[in-house]
Parts: C-alpha cells; sequence; structure tokens
C-alpha cells in the first residue's frame, strides 16, 4: 500500500545572509535529503517542500 507521511525537520543554522529568505532559499536548492527505508517500509521518494517566503 503506497501512503505519504510528512516529517517536519528543525535545522539550526548560522548564516551571513542579512535576510533569513534568502538563506532558506539557498537551503532549499542546495540540501540533499536522506531517509533510509526499513524491513517494513520502502521509501520510494523524498523531496523538501518549498516554504515560500516573502521577500
Amino acid at each position: 500500500m503506497k501512503k505519504s507521511i510528512f516529517l517536519l525537520i528543525k535545522v539550526g543554522i548560522r548564516t551571513t545572509h542579512k535576510s533569513i529568505h534568502d538563506a532558506i532559499a539557498e537551503f532549499q536548492a542546495k540540501t540533499m535529503l536522506n531517509v533510509s527505508s526499513t524491513p517494513n517500509i520502502e521509501v520510494l521518494e523524498t523531496k523538501i517542500i518549498p516554504l515560500n517566503t516573502k521577500k
């Protein structure tokens, strides 16, 4: 049975960007996400859902 779950991930950062929105955009564009399968769960797809921030 194929289902979707949503995981909320907290990431602490230090940045030289003047705007946190620029830091978020860069982070979303360059981050690789690795979620592993378990004996009972096969991971089919992972992706970072874009956070649409104000500019």
